[in-house]
Parts: structure tokens; sequence; C-alpha cells
């Protein structure tokens, strides 16, 4: 299939004897054998087929297969969180005396992997600022195993330039491991430029409707083999169910992600210039510092769009209290406008330093943009903006 949305839409688990159109829910945590045989040729991996849930499931492959389809990997395997996700490729592929390149504006779970629990096992990392790529290659050290990234980043939305990563990792013979969240496969495709393994959180624009928790790392087949086997061992397996729903909201992921995208993009123009706000930040925004990289590594600007309030923490909060129809709640990605105040929920954790080095400032307010009319979404963030 040349088109990833046909192939999101018409991947799908083996039909069963019943001929069903839509592939139905595999809710067993074991599978049968014919025989003792078969039982000890699956088990040994010399014949294919489902052993237990913690292993795979029909429901649990179809995913990975469309996920691999959309990110052009070899391999993949899903978890049952984004976190998850994270931390098993990472623990998968890391051990003691290892260093981490990560960008400074991770996530705030990943920020806690790597400063409080793989120190813990001997595993270092050193943060490197998306704004400053000149000082990254001074930063690689011979221990340095593997680059971390998210591009656009969770909630500044800075940029790394992918093209410019994947030869640099080739130079030094790393790994690029890619958040791939914020974009999604139908606005960049981190494989194109090297990227040795995708990940993401499918709670947010996979699922796209709030509903279920998980997540999916693609890549190689000698790299997923690895992640594979800690990911079985340790646990953090994608239930059937969660899956399935995964698996549908693909088929109509390309359609709401451009929508998403039509709605940010009308969002932040109208907003722009807001006596309430000193800036808004949109990578598809003329205004926006790495607009000519984000038109040329994205198909489209993604569907956050973040408000920097003038008057701090408590303009911010008067802003969030006085909206009525935006949800406030700390997720993204649904097809209902969100809004959150990162500084105060989503990197709390982090000390205040930390959160201003990657732009979190008090005033700023991370908006999640639906797919409701524009012109209501657009009314509620003016009414509100009008009474900070």
């Amino acid at each position: 299939m040349s088109d990833n949305t046909t192939g999101a839409i018409r991947l799908q688990a083996q039909q069963s004897h019943y001929r069903e159109h839509s592939v139905p829910l595999y809710l067993t945590s074991s599978f049968t054998f014919e025989d003792a045989e078969q039982a000890r040729a699956v088990f040994a991996d010399e014949e294919p087929g489902q052993v237990y849930s913690r292993y795979g499931n029909p429901n649990v492959d179809e995913l990975i297969r469309k996920m691999c389809f959309l990110e052009k990997a070899e391999d993949g395997f899903a978890f049952a969180s984004g976190m998850g996700a994270i931390f098993g490729s990472l623990g998968a592929l890391l051990q003691s005396g290892d260093h981490v390149l990560a960008c400074r504006s991770v996530f705030g779970s990943t920020h806690q992997l790597l400063t409080n629990i793989f120190p813990k096992w001997g595993i270092t990392y050193t943060y490197a600022d998306a704004a400053k790529p000149e000082e990254w290659e001074d930063l690689i050290t011979p221990a340095t195993k593997l680059i971390l990234i998210e591009t656009p980043s969770n909630p500044g939305l800075e940029l790394i330039d992918l093209a410019w990563l994947g030869e640099l990792k080739q130079k030094h013979n790393l790994l690029l491991v890619v958040d791939n969240c914020f974009a999604t496969p139908v606005l960049q495709t981190p494989a194109d430029y090297g990227a040795d393994l995708v990940l993401h959180s499918a709670t947010k624009y996979i699922d796209g409707q709030g509903r279920v928790l998980g997540g999916i790392a693609v890549g190689s087949k000698e790299l997923i083999a690895q992640v594979r086997f800690f990911a079985r061992h340790t646990g953090p397996a994608l239930s059937a169910f969660n899956a399935w729903i995964l698996s549908k909201s693909l088929e109509t992921l390309s359609l709401r992600m451009e929508k998403h995208c039509e709605n940010a993009l009308k969002l932040a123009e109208a907003l722009e210039g807001n006596p309430a706000l000193e800036k808004v930040n949109y990578p598809f925004l003329p205004s926006f510092p790495q607009y000519e990289l984000a038109k040329k590594q994205m198909r489209l600007g993604g569907g956050i769009v973040t408000l920097q309030v003038k008057g701090g923490y408590e303009a911010a909060k008067r802003f969030i209290d006085n909206l009525q129809m935006a949800s406030i709640t700390s997720n993204l990605g649904d097809t209902r406008t969100i809004v959150t105040h990162p500084a105060s929920t989503t990197h709390s954790k982090l000390t205040e330093e930390e959160r201003l080095a990657t732009g979190i400032t008090p005033g700023l307010v991370r908006v999640s943009v639906g797919l409701e009319s524009i012109n209501d979404i657009l009314a509620d963030m003016q009414q509100a903006l009008g009474r900070v």
C-alpha cells in the first residue's frame, strides 16, 4: 500500500472463519496448541503463533503492524502507556556505564527517568539545548550510547533538525531515539532522517478521544528484539482492548490531524497580538523562531499552541478558570480542546530553574486544540483572555 491513510485503514488481523468485517476483540490471557510439538515449536520461535497475551495478542499485533507501516519501521512492541514505551526501550538498550545525550526539553516523567531512576543503575545523562546545536557534538563522550529527543517538545514546541541530528548520530555511531508523540507519523517520519527507534504515547493523538492508555516503540528488527525481550519479562503489556481501540483510531488519524492543525493555525493567528498575551507559539506561525525548520521538517504545524499570558501564574489561572468550553486536564490530542498549566501540573516536579531553561514560565498555558468549530474555540479563548 503506497498511501499511509489506506494502510492505516486496511491493514488488519487475519479474518476468522466468521468472516467479520471489523476485527473482533481477542480477550484471552493465553492461546491453545494443536499438540505438544506445536507448543514446543512456537515457544522455540520455530513456528509463528500466539503464546500468551503478555507476549503478544492479535489485537496488539495489528496495532504494531499499522504503526510500523506508518513510521516506516521493521518491527515494534506495544506498551501499557507512553512512559512504558520510553522506559522499556531505554531500559532494554542501556546498561551500567552508558551515557545518554538528551534534549533538555524532554517530558517531565522522562526527566525523572534520566535524573532519578537510571542513575541508580549507573546510567548517566547530559542535556543539550535545542537552540544551541553547535554544542551537541562536544557533549558526546566515549560512553554515549544514544541520543534521546522530542520534536516538537512538550510543552515548549522546540524543534530539533532531524536531518542534522541524523548525520551527527551516524558520525559517532550512536542510536537516535525520537519521541514522535506531538507530530505523529502523519506530520513527520523520523525514520526518513535516520532515527533508529521511534516512540509514541498512543494515549494522545493515536487514540484521539481521551479513552485509553497505550504506548509503542518501532524500529529495526535488531533493536526491537532487545526491547521485546526486556518488555516480555518485565510485564508492561498493552491490553487487547486498548490495542483494539487504538488500532481502530488509526483509521481516522490522518483526517483528525489535518483538522487539529487547521484549527490550531487559525487559533494561533487570531490570538497573536492579543493584549493579554506576551507571545503565541505555534510552529507554522511566521513569528515562530524555528518557522523555516518547521516548514521543512513537518507537513503541518501540529495541534498544540502555547500561550504566554501576561502577569504570570495568577493571570494564567484567571484565564483558565474563565474558560467555558475548553477542558482543564493534563491530557492532549483529544477531539475536545484542552488547556493545561505545565508549571503547576505536568512539569511541577522540575525545579523552577529547570522549567525556565525549557521555556516553561509561570504564565505558559498549553492548548491542545480540538476538533470543535474554530469559531467556538476562538470565542471561548477570547472571552477568557478578556477577563484576565
